[in-house]
């Protein structure tokens, strides 16, 4: 749970019917936990192996399948909201995230839309609506938060990416703020750690350089820029931070390592509960000096890695994998 002396909030990367009323409010009680995101793939995992939503599924028989998932998504969303209810209450945390279809992500207007639609219906104050980091993107969070409606924007890897949506999110909250004197109105920027070791590890310990550092620096790199917007209202958030059995790596290695001040790590359930139980638990890991950052990605430029693809291709593969993973669920439930 938040930390009121760091700022350092945990968040659930996992949405599902059962657990919502069971592990996550048991983890609410506890203080592990004040938050809660969802994605394409986790729905599609929960709706498509879990039997709890056999009965509703039944009740939905003759709509299309994208209006079936988002009657299942839609009453899971809100059901978890209620149990964050009393964590946004006291502050910045407590929202659960719903993203929009992901193959609006080069659709501004539809993705505005669709958020507005799903805000309305889901009808809670303590929601984020998560948008991928697209140019189309952009001009949707600017628009989202300047309605009001709180924007996670997803699939952030490059320092780039993050300040382009610091920059429509603060446009969106400042015009917002213009023109309307209630309710709050904040937003998180998902930066997506694991992926670059995954992808990058195998060739850096083929050259004898170091690994499971790439995805930490990139991110520490990004921390550093948001934290000089000074924008208490944005906040960033670590994602991507489970751990795979073929790295080697401690369960909690991504939590530990980004452990920051005002900052956010959403993460699988069992990575959470490794670092409750590890030594590291509490202790800030950032701000990494810039020496430090910048001296890495000049080994990997020496090595012969282009970031800048390295970022590209990520967020192609990113896209594509929610997209995948959607349209699977909605063949699964058609």
């Amino acid at each position: 749970m938040i930390d009121d002396r760091t700022g350092f909030s945990l968040w659930a990367d996992f949405i599902e019917r059962e657990f919502i009323g069971t592990k996550l409010k048991e983890m609410l009680a506890l203080g592990v936990v004040d938050g809660a995101t969802s994605n394409p793939s986790i729905f599609a995992n929960a709706i498509t192996k879990s039997s709890a939503y056999k009965e509703q599924l039944k009740e939905l028989d003759g709509k299309s399948a994208k209006e079936k998932y988002e009657a299942l998504a839609i009453r899971d969303i809100k059901a978890a909201a209620k149990e964050l209810k009393r964590c946004y209450d006291t502050g910045y945390a407590g929202y659960v995230s719903i993203e929009v279809d992901p193959y609006l992500s080069n659709d501004a207007k539809g993705t505005v839309e669709e958020g507005v639609r799903l805000f309305n219906e889901i009808s809670k104050p303590n929601i984020m609506i998560k948008v991928p980091a697209t140019e189309a993107g952009f001009e949707a969070m600017e628009q989202l938060m300047a309605k009001g409606i709180n924007v996670n924007a997803t699939l952030i890897f490059s320092p780039e990416q993050a300040l382009k949506a610091q920059k429509a999110m603060k446009n969106g909250i400042d015009a917002f703020v213009q023109y309307s004197d209630d309710g709050r109105i904040e937003g998180v920027i998902s930066i997506f750690v694991s992926r670059f070791d995954r992808k990058l590890d195998a060739r850096l310990k083929e050259l004898d350089l170091p690994t499971a550092k790439t995805g930490i620096y990139n991110a520490a790199k990004i921390y550093n820029e948001l934290q000089k917007c000074n924008e208490p209202a944005i906040k960033p958030l670590f994602a991507s931070t489970g751990t795979k059995p073929e790295q080697n790596l401690p369960a909690e290695y991504y939590i530990s390592e980004l452990c920051a001040k005002n900052s956010i790590n959403t993460a699988p359930i069992d990575t959470i509960e490794a670092y409750e139980k590890s030594d590291g638990r509490g202790k800030m890991a950032l701000p990494v000096d810039e020496t430090i950052i910048n001296t890495h990605f000049k080994v990997l430029e020496v090595a012969g890695i282009n970031i800048d693809s390295v970022y590209q291709e990520l967020m192609n593969e990113g896209l594509k994998a929610f997209e995948d993973a959607f349209s699977n669920m909605l063949n699964t439930i058609e």
